[in-house]
């Protein structure tokens, strides 16, 4: 390679360095700032630093730590305050940008919706409803613990709810909730609308067997079956009847 060409190269990556850091948002920008930064177009500075890129430290000069979710960078209260989430003061570390990207040409390629829970600090991640409403329905109202006792902080639905340990849903019994538990109501349920399930046919049978309480099914029945009797009363009661009708 010639020394002219060596130098006309020096000079060329010289002055595309040059023109990097001095028109940065014309030469490396991904995309426009979202409305809230349009101030800060051209000056890729307050938030970058030189050669390493986003700076969370920068953001907390605008952003308090404190005021994120309660009150603007200008200090004027935020409208959605009452119902916006307030967990930015929760988290392990001040790595704003690990969530938050604010160029509209690389917005797309961030995750949306999904919050990773592991960056908040870890008495606050066992606190779900510190974040999360309680919804209102009777079962949700009658639980007790944490929520990922049935769900997963990385997948809310499905829930891992484990009806077979109240009662067994087997080939003859895929239904919908609505048809044991009626009006939303989870705590409480009828076996009553299908088949022969009629308070008389069920007194009938169970009287015949010798069996008197039989108000709460699941008691003794663990699925549709009617011989899968679980449970010591259930064996108690049938015994004693048996005796009674010798």
């Amino acid at each position: 390679m010639s020394r002219t060409l060596k130098i006309s190269l020096i000079i060329g990556l010289a002055m595309i360095a040059v023109l990097t850091f001095v028109f940065a948002h014309w030469m490396v920008a991904p995309g426009d700032l979202m409305a809230g930064h349009a101030q800060l177009n051209t000056d890729c500075f307050a938030c970058h630093s030189a050669l390493t890129g986003a700076d969370s430290g920068k953001c907390v000069t605008c952003h308090k730590l404190s005021e994120i979710g309660r009150l603007s960078s200008k200090g004027t209260p935020i409208l959605k305050a009452k119902t916006s989430t307030q967990f930015h003061q929760e988290l392990n570390a001040q790595n704003c940008v690990t969530c938050h990207s604010d160029h509209k040409g690389v917005m797309r390629y961030k995750s949306k919706g999904q919050f990773n829970h592991v960056l908040l600090k870890a008495e606050t991640n066992a606190k779900c409803q510190a974040c999360h409403q309680l919804p209102s329905d009777s079962l949700h109202k009658a639980m007790t613990g944490n929520c990922r006792q049935c769900h997963s902080q990385t997948k809310w639905r499905p829930a891992s709810f484990d009806h077979n340990a109240y009662f067994a849903l087997d080939e003859d019994h895929v239904a919908t909730c609505v048809t044991c538990h009626l009006a939303n109501d989870y705590k409480r349920y009828t076996c009553y609308g299908c088949h022969e399930h009629t308070l008389a046919n069920i007194r009938s049978e169970h009287m015949e067997e010798g069996i008197r309480q039989f108000d709460n099914c699941v008691e003794c029945h663990g699925s549709g079956n009617k011989h899968d009797i679980k449970g010591e009363k259930a064996s108690k009661e049938g015994k004693r009847g048996k005796r009674e009708d010798d």
